[in-house]
């Protein structure tokens, strides 16, 4: 099948398909027009690599991975349990990290709106001084035009 087909098969997109091709994990026949065929095979080889991107795989992770499912062994068995359980792990420490990071915003905000509440109960200053915008941003720990 041509790689139109394939890609309304599987819901893939062509680009993607010519992507998994570049980087290993899908291969073609070239038609002396050089048109790229695939073996039906390859719907599912497909369906299984979506499923892998969907677990937050990199095409390196899965290029380690596929001998698993396409050289079944102990050996490779062995070999992708262990570097699943590392990805694994290293998606574990990523969140940690978001979790922080949310953390800190979530300290910011709340120094935001504590300082806005307060802004409520005084009476509109005539000038912009220490207690205007440019307090409010500080109080979030971003002095104005200062941004990141």
């Amino acid at each position: 099948m041509r790689i139109g087909e394939l890609a309304a098969r599987t819901g893939a997109s062509v680009r993607s398909l010519r992507y998994y091709e570049e980087q290993g994990l899908l291969t073609s026949v070239r038609s002396a027009g050089g048109q790229r065929h695939y073996a039906e095979g390859d719907v599912e080889r497909v369906a299984f690599l979506q499923r892998l991107y969907a677990a937050g795989l990199s095409s390196r992770t899965i290029v380690e991975l596929l001998p698993c499912a396409y050289a079944p062994s102990e050996e490779n068995s062995d070999a992708a349990l262990e570097r699943m359980a590392r990805e694994r792990d290293r998606l574990s420490a990523h969140i940690d990290e978001l979790l922080r990071t949310r953390d800190k915003l979530d300290e910011l905000v709340a120094v935001a709106r504590a300082y806005r509440e307060g802004l409520s109960a005084r009476p509109a200053p005539d000038a912009p001084d220490a207690t205007g915008p440019a307090h409010t941003c500080a109080a979030a720990g971003t002095a104005p035009g200062r941004h990141g």
